[in-house]
């Protein structure tokens, strides 16, 4: 166990010498520069070294052969976390043909080139977390992954809002998608995922806003098929309807969510217009009919002056009929032979 502690090594004790701006691990080898603000990849790294890892720093554009000064044949783990990468050039990783796991998360991606992954034939994991916030890069990243065999890609906390299915080549076991924007997936989405190459793919969904109106039904059913496909199925819950907020999605039933809007809608989005709409209709016959009013108030005010004496001319004539048919004379007048 204690040949695992981080022990620095002196720049002379290392094949090639350890950057200054670094320090050095022994068994495996590990160099790591943290923080030294570096706007290039250092040069001078020990030849054997399997896990490199370049945090804080200003790299801004990753250039061809960035890391070919000097052949590192052994490196299997290239971490780039926080280093303000916004362009990868094509070959920017030419040099490292044993390279397994690149982690390019925390960056301000603003172009992939599409040859910016090749030289790296033995990738198998991609970790974009929080790199994808700065411009959409779905399209050149799907030519950059086309000649690759990935196994796993992280895409956490990108506020995606669909299934990014353009970046899921067959063969991918593993999609973290979690702490996105994600409100369900629809029809089609699972439909790619049932895709030859894409059957045995685990997906990871936690921290995504899913709302559970009707129009999560298809994904319900899915999941409750499905559920050993997304290895954190228990920990999904609902964040709306109010109703329903915070519900585990593994106890609902597909038939039991109801919808909150027509089909075709956002959930309770188009509900709000009908009503907003219809108030604003009945507002405005309101004020026409209050206007036909005050410009016909004259007239009207004649109108019921004539209505309320033909009201009287009637009851009048009511009255006088009333009192002819009540007189005792006219009744005895009637009576006599």
């Amino acid at each position: 166990g204690l040949a695992l502690l981080p022990l620095a090594v002196s720049p002379a004790a290392a094949p090639g010498g350890c950057p200054s701006a670094c320090y050095c691990v022994a068994t495996p080898e590990l160099v790591q520069c943290r923080y030294e603000r570096l706007e290039e990849p250092p040069r001078e790294l020990p030849a054997t070294v399997h896990n490199l890892s370049i945090a804080g720093s200003n790299l801004s554009v990753l250039h061809r052969a960035a890391f070919a000064a000097r052949p590192l044949p052994d490196l299997r783990l290239l971490r780039l976390r926080h280093d303000n990468i916004q362009i990868i050039e094509d070959m920017a990783l030419q040099g490292l043909p044993a390279l397994r796991t690149l982690d390019l998360s925390h960056n301000p991606l603003l172009s992939v080139a599409a040859g910016a992954f090749a030289g790296v034939p033995l990738l198998r994991t991609l970790q974009l977390n929080q790199a994808l916030l700065a411009a959409p890069l779905e399209e050149q990243l799907a030519l950059a992954l086309r000649n690759l065999s990935l196994r796993r890609l992280e895409l956490a906390g990108n506020a995606l809002r669909a299934l990014p299915a353009a970046l899921l080549p067959a063969g991918l076991e593993e999609l973290d998608l979690r702490n996105n924007s994600l409100q369900r997936l629809t029809a089609a989405e699972l439909r790619s995922l049932e895709a030859p190459g894409l059957r045995g793919l685990r997906l990871t969904l936690g921290a995504n806003p899913l709302s559970c109106d009707c129009a999560l039904r298809p994904f319900l059913a899915w999941l409750r098929v499905t559920a050993a496909r997304l290895p954190d199925a228990r920990n999904l819950h609902c964040a709306g309807p109010p109703p329903l907020r915070g519900a585990t999605l593994l106890h609902l039933r597909p038939e039991g969510l109801a919808c909150a809007a027509t089909e075709g809608g956002e959930p309770g989005q188009l509900e709000t217009a009908s009503y907003v709409f219809f108030g604003i209709v009945l507002a405005l016959i309101g004020i026409v009919f209050l206007m036909v009013l005050y410009l016909n108030r004259r007239g009207i005010k004649r109108w019921l002056h004539n209505l309320r004496e033909a009201c009287r001319d009637q009851m009048e004539g009511y009255h006088y009929r009333y009192e002819q048919d009540a007189d005792p004379r006219r009744a005895s007048a009637i009576g006599t032979p």
